[in-house]
């Protein structure tokens, strides 16, 4: 019964499967222009249209003035197609003031193919008035047979799908029955049996202390577990008020810690870079290719933080702090210093905070504990070509020489020796 369960269950799929393919390749040609439009929309809309000039020239008819070839080298990098020597990509970039189209190397072929293939369209007029009435008729008839063909396949698949699904929840509650039936007669044997080892088990003193003592074992080993972790944040990732994305910035864009973070290598800490380190490139960079020509709703929050008007470029007299939710944090009386780590022993980033550079949201990734720590100093070689190791061994020959040698010698003056 079961088998044949099966058999019907795997049919109705396969009709499921072949009506979806069909409609696949009835809209195969209509999904290239859509995609070309969607990519159109989302990287060209802000410098060109199809039938008109904005920044850049209207785009109507340009599959036929210019080779596909030649356009999508043009797309992908316009200044290696210009530097190239090639005299229409000169010609365009002088008839336009000499300015810089963006190089789209991220579109493959094919999505650039799409995107002509969206234009071309766009450039088609539609005629208002049929001259072919005769075609046109015929058209719309195979059209309709099309269509009315397909809706009688979809119509027989769901015909098909119910019957079947009928057919499955009948065996299915028939084969139901039959095991219900089969667990009643074996539920009795099964009672007794479990009923005589629970009996046997309690009259055995040894194997109920012995099980009792396990039982203690295991509740002691799990609350020492969850005692140890107490205060152990691995994993803790809180939401921000901006979603900040270190892929994007460190990893994709290869921007270095230090360039926001710069109190790493100069102070004990790293410090969160103020809104006025964001505008170093956001003044200019609103992310609007991906937002239809409109600046990015999280690069938004930063003009809002500083009270900046994008379209007059000029600051306001009410901005407000962005509230950041620190990440990692050590206890008061462990203290730690990021330039001593950075600077001296030249620790990478990467050792403490994980691979920062593909967190889409940063997160706590080592547990910070006392012992990873440790683990840490004990594995870590000492850079030892430095000014104080160079101090130390000055001091130590002075003492060798009878010199008298003070706690300034060897750091004493240092304000982290007494101050936080």
């Amino acid at each position: 019964m079961r088998n044949i369960s099966s058999v019907l269950g795997k049919l109705a799929r396969v009709v499921s499967m072949s009506l979806v393919l069909l409609f696949a390749v009835a809209t195969l040609h209509a999904q290239d222009v859509k995609e070309g439009e969607k990519i159109f929309k989302a990287k060209c809309t802000s410098c060109h249209k199809v039938d008109r000039k904005v920044v850049g020239p209207a785009l109507k008819g340009i599959t036929e003035t210019k080779s596909e070839e030649w356009l999508i080298k043009w797309i992908k990098n316009s200044q290696a197609l210009i530097a190239s020597g090639d005299k229409d990509a000169i010609a365009i970039f002088e008839e336009y003031n000499k300015s810089v189209m963006t190089s789209f190397t991220d579109l493959s072929d094919d999505q650039i193919r799409s995107v002509l293939a969206y234009i071309k369209a766009e450039s088609v007029e539609k005629p208002k008035d049929a001259t072919n009435p005769g075609e046109t008729a015929k058209d719309d008839n195979a059209n309709l047979f099309m269509i009315f063909g397909l809706l009688g396949i979809v119509v027989l698949a769901i015909v098909v799908i119910v019957v079947l699904n009928r057919v499955i929840r009948t065996l299915e509650r028939v084969i139901a029955t039959n095991q219900a039936a089969v667990e009643a007669e074996e539920e009795p044997k099964t009672s007794k049996k479990f009923l005589a080892f629970a009996q046997g088990f309690v009259k055995n003193k040894k194997l109920v202390g012995f099980a009792v003592l396990m039982l203690v074992a295991l509740l002691a080993v799990g609350g020492w577990k969850t005692m140890w972790n107490v205060g152990v944040h691995t994993g803790y990732q809180p939401v921000q008020p901006i979603k900040f994305s270190h892929q994007l910035h460190a990893g994709i864009n290869k921007i270095e810690c230090q360039y926001c973070h710069g109190g790493a290598f100069k102070s004990k800490n790293a410090s969160i870079p103020s809104a006025n380190v964001c505008m170093n490139c956001h003044n200019t960079i609103t992310g609007s290719e991906h937002y239809d020509g409109e600046t990015s709703p999280e690069i938004a929050k930063i003009y809002r933080a500083l009270d900046w008007n994008p379209e007059t470029r000029t600051y306001g007299n009410n901005p407000k702090p962005i509230q950041w939710v620190r990440i990692h944090n050590l206890p008061d009386f462990a203290y730690f210093n990021h330039s001593q780590h950075v600077t001296v022993a030249g620790v990478e980033c990467q050792t403490c905070h994980g691979p920062i550079e593909t967190m889409e949201e940063v997160y706590q990734y080592s547990p910070l504990t006392m012992k990873w720590c440790v683990d840490c100093h004990k594995a870590t070689d000492v850079k030892s070509d430095n000014k104080y190791y160079e101090d130390l061994i000055k001091a130590h020959e002075s003492i060798k020489k009878g010199e008298k040698m003070t706690a300034a010698m060897i750091g004493g003056l240092e304000c982290g020796k007494c101050h936080y």
